[in-house]
């Protein structure tokens, strides 16, 4: 998950002024060993902020956050690590890269209703019927009708997440910049 941060004890010579942070007083539901090493979260002004430790928290140790390699999740990372800056210096920490907006909520709630529909057997006009209402088609002219084709995309975008897509959905959507 690259939104969950990787924190390293940090040199204190480094010349740098570093913020607080006190891992070490955090309460023990807060904090977790697993096999792969701690596993922290940080709840600050009604944000919470996940950290991964390779080593137990010490107290008065410096931390650093790691941000290992460019890759797809690295500006996730990024955004994350920046998100938990501005929460430990009292601002506000933005809107998470990573969150859907309603919209986007929205079409792939219709998307996984189409495709469980589908996947049962049911017409798209069925489809349709339910997820829109049967007010708003018409007998006569469902195979040019709009929702027909909004249906059969809402299914077809469903088949793609089965097939390995909802991958997708834990990116920020592309920007060209």
């Amino acid at each position: 998950m690259p939104a969950v941060l990787p924190v390293v004890q940090s040199d204190a010579g480094s010349g740098s002024v570093a913020v607080g942070l006190a891992l070490a007083d955090l309460p023990s539901h807060s904090i977790r060993q697993a096999a792969d090493g701690w596993h922290a979260v940080l709840r600050i002004h009604g944000t919470q902020h996940h950290l991964w430790l390779k080593q137990a928290q010490r107290l008065g140790a410096a931390y650093a956050i790691e941000l290992p390699i460019l890759d797809p999740d690295f500006e996730i990372r990024a955004h994350a690590s920046i998100r938990l800056w501005r929460a430990i210096n009292g601002r506000s920490p933005r809107r998470p890269i990573d969150q859907l907006s309603a919209h986007r909520r929205k079409r792939l709630a219709l998307t996984l209703r189409a495709l469980d529909g589908r996947m049962d057997g049911i017409s798209y006009r069925a489809i349709a019927e339910v997820l829109f209402g049967p007010r708003r088609i018409s007998e006569q002219a469902w195979k040019t009708h709009e929702l027909r084709s909004r249906v059969i995309r809402l299914v077809r975008s469903g088949f793609a997440l089965m097939r390995g897509g909802y991958r997708a959905l834990l990116r920020p959507s592309s920007r060209k910049e």
